[in-house]
C-alpha cells in the first residue's frame, strides 16, 4: 500500500515492520481552561487506540505546557491544531497541518488523526494556512466569518493593551511629577529634564499602539505576511499629515486597515504563481504588494474624504460659538467621548484649544470636563459591578482610573474595544453631561489639556463646578455601562457558554485613535490609542479573558498558599483528616455525595451549595446559589460527556471549596452534546480571589474527566470513601 506523500506507510516499511505515525498537536481555547485540556486528553486517547504516537502542547491560562521542541517538529509526520484562538503556525512549515476548533478535538479526535494523513502542507505563499481561516473549514454554521472577525479584532486588542497602559501611565507620572501649567503651552515639562525623557518614552508607547492594533488584526487573518501591511497601514491611518488632515483616522482607521490588510493578503495567497516564485511570496512579494496597495488606497481613497469631513466639522463648530452653552458643551462632550483620541475627538479638542488664544477659555473648559469622564467611568464600572469583568479587566480598570485623573482618555479604549455597543454610548452620554454642566456653569480652562490635573495645577476657573461636572459625568458613564452590559447579558441568556465566558456580540468597526500631542506631546486627548480584554469565544465554537487569556471573572482563583492555609485550619476544625482531602484539600469527605436527589439544574445547584456549606466556609448559602445561577444565566457549565462543573465567585464563601455529587438519572444541564449531567463538580471561590490555583483545579478536572475509565469508576464507586479513592487519581 502506498502512503500519502510526506507520511510514513501505514504498514510494511522497508524492514518489513510497521512504522508508527508520529503526530504533534496544539490545543487552546480563549480562556485556556476546560476545553484546552479536554481536547488534549481526547487526542491522546484516540492516538493510543489507533497506534499513533502523539505529543500535545496545551496553551492554557496557566501557560504553555508540554511545549513542542524543534526536534519534535522536525521528526513529526503531521500536526493537528485544535484551537479557538490564534496559534503561530510558522514553526510547522513543511508539515501537513489540520486546523480546526477545539470542539473538534474533543468530539472527533479519531477523524482528525485520519485527516492529517492527507492534509495540505503548511508553507509559504498560497499553500500556507492560518488558524483564523482554516478553523472555519472544520465546522458548520453561518457564524464562521463572524468568528474570524471577532477573533482577529480581539487579537489586535490584546497586543495593544500593554502599549495603552505603559504609555498612559508614563505620561501621567511625568506630568504629575515634572509638569507645570503654561498658558501658551498647556502642561509643560522642562526640556532636557529627566521627566521629559520619561514622557517621551510614554509618547512612543502611544504612537506604537495603533499600528500594533492594526498589525495584529491583520496577522490573525492573514498570518505573518499580513503583519507588515497591517502595521504600516495603521501608522498611515494614524498620521493625518499624509492625507492633509489635522487629525489622523486613529483607532477606527487602524481597525479598517487591519481588516483590509488581512483579507488582502488572503486574496493574494490564492493567486496562482509559478513554482519558483512561491518561496519568496510570504517574505517579499506579499508584504511589498499588500503594503503598497493598502497604503496608497488609504491615502488617496479613504484619507481625503476623512480630511474633508473633519475640516467641515470644524467650520460647523465655529458657527456654534454663539449658541447655547449647554448645547455646545453637550455636543463637544459627545465628540470628545466618541473615539478618545480619534478624528472626532481631535476636531472637538483642537477647536477648544484654538479658541484659548482668542480669549475664549469656556469652550476648552467644556472639553476639559469631558476628557477624563471615559476612563474614570469605565474604571468605576469595574469597581461597582466586579462580576461583569475579568480579573485582567479589573486591573485595567485601576490603570484607567489613574489615567483619567491626568486627562488621558485612552485608558477607556480597551473597554470600548471589547464592548463597543455598550461602552461607547455610555461614554458619549457621560461626556455630554459633563460638557453641558461645564458649559452652563461657565467653567474656563486656560491650557489645552483636561482632567482633574489641570484644576489641581490652577489652570481652571470655577473649580468646584468643574469637579461637579466630572463626577456626575463619571457616574453617568459607569451606571450606563453597567446597565447596558447587564441588558446585553440577559439577551444572551441561554446561549452556549464554556469555560466561564458567554459569547460576545459581533464587534462593530468602532474605536478610538492616536493623534499628535499638544504642548509636550501629552495634551488632553492629544495622544490616542484602544480591546478589549474580554476574551470571548466565537459563537459557533463557544469555549476562552479572557483574556485572554485569563478566564472570566468567575474563573479567577485565590492565592494557593493562603487558601491552603485557610482550608487546612477550617478542615481541622471540622474534623477532616489529610487522607480525606483531594485537590489541595478543597474537596473532602464532607463535600462528596454519592446520590444527588435533585432532578433539575437549579435544585441541583441549591443541593450542592448546601453540601459545600457543611464545611463552614459558606457564610450565605442563598447568595452562593444566586451567584452560581447568575453564572448559569450567562451560559451553561455543562461540558458534555455527562459532566457539569458549575462555579461561582462570591464573598458568600470565605475560602475555595469544591464539591462532588452523582446523579444516576442525570440532570438536564444544557450541555452542547445533549447529554445529561451525571457527574457534577461545584467550585466556589471568594470574590477577591486571584491567582492560578482555581484554574489549575479546572485544568486537572477537565483533563482527568476525559478518561472514560475514570468516569466509570466515579459512577460505580459504592460510597463516599470509594469516591474519594477514585478522585485521588487526579494529579
Amino acid at each position: 500500500m502506498t502512503s500519502p506523500a510526506g507520511l510514513p506507510p501505514t504498514g510494511g516499511g522497508s524492514s518489513g515492520e510497521q512504522q508508527r505515525l508520529k503526530l504533534l498537536a496544539v490545543t487552546a481555547c480563549p480562556t485556556g481552561i476546560a476545553h484546552t485540556y479536554m481536547a488534549a486528553e481526547k487526542l491522546a486517547q484516540a492516538a493510543e487506540q489507533l497506534g499513533v504516537d502523539i505529543k500535545v502542547e496545551t496553551q492554557g491560562s496557566i501557560g504553555a505546557e508540554n511545549v513542542l521542541t524543534d526536534n519534535d517538529v522536525r521528526t513529526a509526520d503531521g500536526v493537528i491544531i485544535a484551537a479557538d484562538k490564534d496559534v503561530d503556525l510558522s514553526r510547522f512549515a513543511g508539515k501537513r497541518v489540520v486546523t480546526v476548533g477545539v470542539a473538534e478535538g474533543i468530539h472527533h479526535p479519531e477523524r482528525l488523526i485520519e485527516q492529517v494523513r492527507t492534509a495540505p502542507v503548511h508553507g509559504g505563499g498560497g499553500g500556507g494556512t492560518s488558524t483564523s481561516s482554516s478553523t472555519n473549514s472544520g465546522g458548520s454554521g453561518g457564524g464562521k466569518e463572524r468568528s474570524v472577525g471577532y477573533k482577529a479584532l480581539m487579537n489586535g486588542v490584546s497586543y495593544m493593551i500593554p502599549f495603552v497602559v505603559v504609555g498612559g501611565l508614563l505620561i501621567a507620572i511625568s506630568l504629575s511629577l515634572g509638569g507645570h501649567t503654561d498658558p501658551s503651552g498647556g502642561l509643560v515639562i522642562p526640556k532636557d529634564s529627566f521627566w521629559m525623557d520619561v514622557n517621551n518614552i510614554g509618547v512612543i508607547g502611544f504612537q506604537l499602539m495603533v499600528p500594533i492594533l492594526s498589525g495584529y488584526i491583520a496577522y490573525a487573518i492573514g498570518d505573518r505576511p499580513a503583519l507588515v501591511p497591517g502595521m504600516v497601514g495603521g501608522w498611515i491611518a494614524n498620521t493625518g499629515s499624509l492625507y492633509d488632515s489635522e487629525a489622523g483616522a486613529g483607532f477606527i482607521g487602524a481597525i479598517v486597515t487591519g481588516f483590509l490588510a488581512g483579507y488582502l493578503v488572503l486574496w493574494i495567497k490564492k493567486v496562482e504563481v509559478p513554482k519558483f516564485v512561491r518561496p519568496i511570496m510570504p517574505i517579499i512579494v506579499i508584504p511589498i504588494v499588500a503594503t503598497t496597495a493598502l497604503g496608497l488606497f488609504f491615502i488617496y481613497v479613504i484619507g481625503k474624504p476623512i480630511s474633508w469631513v473633519f475640516e467641515h466639522l470644524t467650520d460647523w463648530l465655529g458657527g456654534m460659538t454663539g449658541t447655547s452653552a449647554v448645547l455646545l458643551g453637550a455636543i463637544l462632550g459627545l465628540m470628545i467621548a466618541f473615539d478618545m483620541g480619534g478624528p472626532v475627538n481631535k476636531t472637538a479638542f483642537l477647536f477648544g484649544a484654538g479658541l484659548i488664544a482668542t480669549g475664549n477659555q469656556e469652550v476648552m473648559g467644556m472639553c476639559a470636563a469631558a476628557i477624563p469622564v471615559m476612563p474614570l467611568g469605565q474604571g468605576l464600572a469595574t469597581l461597582i459591578r466586579k462580576r461583569l469583568y475579568t480579573e485582567q479587566e479589573r486591573e485595567t480598570g485601576l490603570a484607567s482610573l489613574f489615567m483619567g485623573l491626568f486627562g488621558i482618555s485612552e485608558g477607556a479604549i480597551p473597554f470600548a474595544a471589547a464592548r463597543p455597543a455598550q461602552v461607547i454610548p455610555a461614554n458619549m452620554l457621560g461626556g455630554a453631561v459633563a460638557g453641558a454642566l461645564a458649559g452652563v456653569a461657565g467653567v474656563e480652562d486656560a491650557v489645552p489639556h483636561g482632567g482633574p490635573i489641570v484644576a489641581v495645577l490652577g489652570a481652571v476657573s470655577g473649580v468646584p463646578m468643574f469637579f461637579v461636572a466630572v463626577v456626575i459625568g463619571t457616574v453617568v458613564t459607569a451606571l450606563t455601562t453597567v446597565a447596558l452590559v447587564d441588558v446585553s447579558e440577559r439577551r444572551r441568556k441561554g446561549q452556549p457558554m464554556v469555560d466561564g465566558l458567554a459569547p460576545q456580540p459581533e464587534l462593530a468597526l468602532a474605536g478610538v485613535g492616536v493623534g499628535a500631542g499638544v504642548g509636550v506631546g501629552a495634551g488632553s486627548d492629544g495622544l490616542g490609542a484602544g480591546g478589549g480584554t474580554a476574551t470571548a469565544h466565537a459563537p459557533a465554537q463557544r469555549t476562552e479573558s479572557v483574556p485572554a487569556s485569563a478566564g472570566s471573572a468567575a474563573d479567577a482563583s485565590p492565592d494557593a498558599t493562603a487558601d491552603r492555609s485557610a482550608d487546612a485550619s477550617t478542615d481541622a476544625s471540622a474534623g477532616a483528616s489529610d487522607d480525606d482531602e483531594v485537590l489541595s484539600g478543597y474537596l473532602t469527605a464532607q463535600t462528596v455525595k454519592v446520590r444527588l436527589d435533585s432532578g433539575d439544574k437549579e435544585a441541583a445547584i441549591r443541593e450542592m451549595a448546601g453540601l459545600l456549606a457543611a464545611t463552614g466556609k459558606v457564610t450565605d448559602v442563598e447568595e452562593l446559589v444566586a451567584a452560581a445561577l447568575r453564572r448559569e444565566a450567562q451560559g451553561t457549565t455543562g461540558l458534555g460527556e455527562e459532566i457539569a462543573i458549575p462555579h461561582a465567585k462570591t464573598d458568600a464563601v470565605t475560602a475555595p471549596v469544591v464539591g462532588f455529587a452523582r446523579s444516576a438519572e442525570g440532570v438536564e444541564w444544557g450541555s452542547l452534546d445533549g447529554t445529561k449531567a451525571k457527574l457534577v463538580f461545584m467550585i466556589s471561590v471568594p470574590e477577591a480571589a486571584a491567582g492560578d490555583e482555581h484554574l489549575r483545579i479546572l485544568a486537572l478536572l477537565s483533563r482527568k474527566l476525559m478518561d472514560t475509565g475514570f468516569r466509570e469508576r466515579l459512577m460505580t464507586a459504592p460510597d463516599e470513601a470509594a469516591v474519594l479513592d477514585v478522585l485521588r487519581e487526579i494529579r
